[in-house]
């Protein structure tokens, strides 16, 4: 039986159910959708501050112990990795809604890292879109689930590759994509995105974001010259750029990892899905309050809820899914979507998305 013939033969919710209308359930949250500014500024200021702090003490050599070398890498790969998803709360983020994050994140984050906002701005929304999600219009989203454990390994290890592709895009084909419009095209279209589907290809930029987009791309062609140039002339030691080499290469495999527990990436078809089998496909590891947050930060681990209510703020995120699990009667669709671990939906991928595993409990697990 396809997880379509599933989804669509699950006897239907209570009238009671307020994700049946979303009337019901804005009702539910309706106080909880203004971004609160000083969460989001203390936030990503302690987490960056926290993070490049760890990452010069552990790249400067100043403490030479291996244990507090791995102590730092540790502090940094985490703090850095909360920093940097903050990207997903600035697509998400209305115009104004708090103003100079976005600039803020770029300076402080984006092109330190080689991250900057345009790579996900822009494309992220299309995985939100009700006629794209799961269908190969989806730059999120591949059917992991079906391809094998070979595929899902090579998915992760592909992750390890990240940060030196990147720094080799600005450094090299940043300067190169304008010597011709075709190339330059390319740039654009594949090599400009923080995407898991390959087949994607985004769209040119245009007006201020055009705008936004050569600034960024400049400021990070010019920071990756600058790392160059201060190894080459000797006034940075090698150590530094090898350390935060490996502190980003960190944080991408972590992240790819919270990526294959985002979804269950089930649909194989790829045809256009339901409301409730986009729900179905989504998932929520509420989690131990700590090490969840850990490997998903910044409101990810509640991404099924996420994907139901994206107007939401990261820090309302948990909030909302308990009083909505106290409303919901017992066989509601969104109580199949909680998962008790992070293992618990890695294993039922690994599996092929076989049964149920990791939708029946309606209740927060364990990390």
């Amino acid at each position: 039986m396809s997880a379509r013939t599933m989804m669509t033969t699950k006897p239907a919710a209570s009238a009671a159910d307020p994700f049946r209308n979303i009337r019901d359930t804005f009702a539910v949250v309706s106080d909880l959708l203004a971004p609160r500014r000083w969460i989001y500024w203390t936030d990503l200021l302690a987490s960056a501050g926290l993070g490049w702090a760890a990452l010069v003490a552990g790249a400067s050599g100043a403490f030479p112990s291996a244990a507090a070398t791995a102590a730092f890498f540790v502090v940094a790969t985490f703090a850095l990795y909360r920093a940097a998803l903050f990207i997903h709360e600035l697509t998400h983020l209305r115009s104004g809604a708090v103003p100079g994050f976005l600039a803020a994140w770029n300076v402080l984050v984006g092109v330190p890292l080689l991250l900057p906002s345009f790579l996900y701005v822009g494309v992220h929304l299309d995985h939100h879109r009700r006629t794209r999600y799961g269908t190969p219009l989806d730059p999120e989203y591949v059917p992991l689930a079906r391809q094998g454990l070979l595929r899902q390994a090579l998915f992760l290890v592909e992750s390890l590759f990240v940060p030196a592709v990147l720094f080799l895009r600005f450094l090299l084909v940043t300067p190169l994509s304008f010597l011709h419009p075709r190339l330059r095209r390319f740039v654009v279209e594949r090599l400009s995105g923080l995407v898991i589907n390959p087949a994607f290809a985004r769209r040119l930029p245009a007006g201020r974001e055009r705008a936004v987009w050569l600034v960024l791309e400049c400021a990070c062609w010019a920071w990756s010259v600058a790392l160059v140039a201060l190894v080459w002339t000797g006034a940075l030691s090698l150590r530094a750029p090898l350390f935060g080499l490996l502190v980003a290469t960190a944080v991408t495999v972590v992240n790819q990892v919270r990526t294959m527990a985002a979804h269950h990436f089930e649909n194989e078809s790829g045809a256009e899905m339901a409301v409730d089998e986009q729900l179905l496909d989504s998932v929520n590891v509420p989690g131990h309050p700590i090490l969840t947050e850990l490997w998903a930060p910044v409101g990810l681990r509640y991404h099924g809820l996420h994907h139901y209510l994206p107007a939401l703020p990261y820090h309302a995120l948990g909030t909302a899914h308990r009083r909505l699990v106290e409303k919901l009667p017992p066989d509601s669709p969104y109580r199949r979507t909680i998962a008790p671990s992070l293992v618990s939906v890695l294993r039922r991928l690994a599996r092929g998305g076989r049964g149920d595993a990791g939708r029946r409990s309606a209740s927060p697990g364990r990390a």
